[in-house]
């Protein structure tokens, strides 16, 4: 009887091992799929506006090259989605903030259209695949790391605002060679947030697998998207300053 016991108590040790964890790694995995989801919105979006010479008519002057109104929407309305899932967080639904989204992927696809005009495929082709060589190895090492990246947060979030506001003032100067060099910082920055964003994800899927909190694990649907978003925005922005420096133009 006692061996009965034993072994019964035995069994149900190995299968809370087995469970332990499953709520974290589920986490990740839905952070990954939605990234997934929204580059290939965003790819198939920017291919499809750049195959139409009527939808690309609506964003810009093809003999000019210079923006029309809705083209400026379109160049920062993806930005203004960004800040609307941030600062909305709590009070969307899931189902509202997927939208949101979904509609920020397409909306950043159609934005970046035209660099699939300005740069030969074979440009596109090598700096995508340097893009996710460099976010993969730092996704890594940010997963498996035991150093605290926390402390490099706030320096990583001046070098982004620092690189926001230098773009807008490049939009007025047009100087290449600023451009050129900023992009260097740039991929520095997104990659160094690649390991940071990826850290920080790997703590909220442990706290949401310790919490066993129904209504929090329920949130987690939400932190996923908003995950996705973070690793989306890494991504893309390496690619995009790797382009820069590296990309051949038509």
């Amino acid at each position: 009887m006692d061996n009965n016991n034993n072994y019964q108590w035995a069994n149900k040790s190995v299968f809370v091992e087995q469970e332990r964890g499953v709520v974290a790694k589920k986490f990740f995995a839905n952070v990954f799929l939605w990234m997934f989801v929204a580059l290939s919105v965003s790819t198939l979006a920017a291919y499809v506006v750049s195959s139409s010479p009527a939808l690309l008519s609506q964003l810009m002057n093809l003999e000019t090259g210079k923006n029309t109104v809705l083209g400026w929407i379109a160049m920062f309305a993806p930005l203004g989605l960004v800040m609307l899932m941030g600062a909305g967080f709590s009070r969307l639904s899931y189902g509202a903030l997927l939208g949101v989204f979904v509609l920020f992927s397409v909306l950043l696809g159609v934005s970046l259209s035209y660099i699939l005009l300005i740069y030969t495929s074979g440009s596109l082709v090598a700096c995508f695949g340097a893009a996710a060589g460099i976010f993969g190895i730092m996704a890594f090492l940010g997963y498996t790391t035991e150093v605290d990246l926390t402390k490099f947060g706030p320096i990583l979030m001046v070098g982004v605002a620092g690189l926001f506001i230098a773009s807008i003032i490049n939009m007025f100067l047009g100087s290449p060679t600023f451009s050129y060099v900023m992009s260097f910082f740039g991929v520095a920055i997104f990659t160094a947030l690649t390991a940071y964003d990826v850290q920080k994800l790997k703590r909220i899927g442990a706290g949401l697998e310790e919490s066993g909190d129904p209504i929090v694990q329920a949130d987690g649907k939400k932190l996923a998207i908003m995950g996705a978003l973070s690793l989306y925005l890494d991504f893309i922005n390496i690619f995009l300053f790797l382009l820069r420096i590296f990309g051949d133009r038509r």
